[in-house]
């Protein structure tokens, strides 16, 4: 089985991943969408936790192999960055959202030096902004950002425009298309709802795929 249909599989039945089309959740934005992802569940879940982690230390090895250090997005990428370190034997930190107001005042949590390559650990990738946010940190600290691995990513337009502006590259375990697809395989949703998940997708801000 390939990489992204396993981990698909397991982010499904453990409801990380989870489509609803038939009565949509309303984002903090308003937006109504179609499916919840919540990707701290796989910590919970040791089986899936494995194949994700494993599988985020198989993209590293292959797209980024002179990676040096990696560094978790806060917060929900510190935890998969520091267990996928720990199988790679490489140093890892994380990056706040925003600098410490007290001690030494530090936005990167980890000993980085001046141009050191470097991977992004990030859990979910929807418009990109946030983890462009944080390779920006890292960039002005001087290192040399490689890329971003991710468990999952939308593939939501606005996202790889902002990622391809930034020059910022991603390899995500799975994507929306084939959660979406694994997802009617195996009962899930039904195979006609495809097409209102890809709408969705394609254009978070029109609801004409509700009740379509």
């Amino acid at each position: 089985m390939e990489l992204k249909e396993l981990i698909a599989k397991d982010l499904l039945k453990i409801k990380a991943v989870f489509f609803r089309p038939e009565e949509p959740f309303i984002w903090a934005s308003g937006i109504k969408s179609p499916v919840y992802c919540d990707n701290r569940l796989t910590l919970t879940a040791p089986e899936v936790r494995t194949d994700v982690e494993k599988g985020l230390a198989e993209l590293v090895k292959e797209y980024y192999p002179e990676a040096e250090v990696l560094m978790g997005t806060s917060t929900a990428g510190i935890a998969h960055a520091a267990i996928t370190a720990h199988l790679l034997d490489m140093p890892m930190g994380y990056v706040r959202s925003g600098a410490k107001d007290h001690g030494r005042q530090n936005q990167i949590e980890g000993r980085l030096e001046k141009g050191e390559k470097v991977v992004v650990v990030e859990d979910l990738i929807s418009t990109g902004g946030s983890v462009i946010e944080v390779v920006n940190v890292l960039r002005e600290a001087g290192a040399e950002v490689l890329g971003v691995v991710s468990i999952f990513t939308y593939g939501m337009q606005k996202g790889l425009d902002r990622l391809k502006e930034a020059d910022v590259k991603n390899v995500s375990l799975t994507d929306f298309d084939h959660i979406a697809e694994v997802a009617a395989q195996e009962g899930y949703i039904k195979p006609e709802d495809i097409k209102k998940l890809i709408a969705f997708r394609n254009n978070p801000s029109d609801e004409s795929w509700i009740g379509a």
